[in-house]
């Protein structure tokens, strides 16, 4: 199974900007983020196409949020700018052989890293 790990989380202020790490030690055809504030279901944030590069994002942080691959180091980025209090959650990377926006289609998940935006 394939590992992910994830780094890059921290607590910024409304307007700031993060960039969050995902590394694996294998491949995945297709690798997401999701995140789940408090109190609240995890939810879809982006994806992208390891093969294409073709990405999809969540209404919420469309325009705000890239995410991003180095394929050297089979690395996905997710850079978030402009970031809102709303923000506040715990972000995961996934990984899958789907191109899909469902959490069920994900078989390999990291720890997680917590983002806090402050108002």
């Amino acid at each position: 199974q394939v590992q992910l790990v994830e780094s890059g989380g921290g607590s910024v202020q409304a307007g700031d900007s993060l960039r969050l790490s995902c590394a694996a030690s294998g491949g995945t055809y297709f690798r997401g983020w999701f995140r789940q504030a408090p109190g609240k279901e995890r939810e879809f944030v982006a994806l992208i196409d390891w093969s294409t590069g073709t990405t999809h994002y969540a209404e919420s942080v469309e325009g705000r949020f890239t995410i991003s691959k180095d394929n050297a180091k089979n690395t996905v980025f997710l850079q978030m700018n402009r970031l809102k209090s709303e923000d506040t959650a715990v972000y995961y990377c996934a990984g899958s052989s789907r191109y899909s926006l469902l959490q069920t289609m994900y078989t390999s998940w990291g720890q997680g890293t917590q983002v806090t935006v402050s108002a």
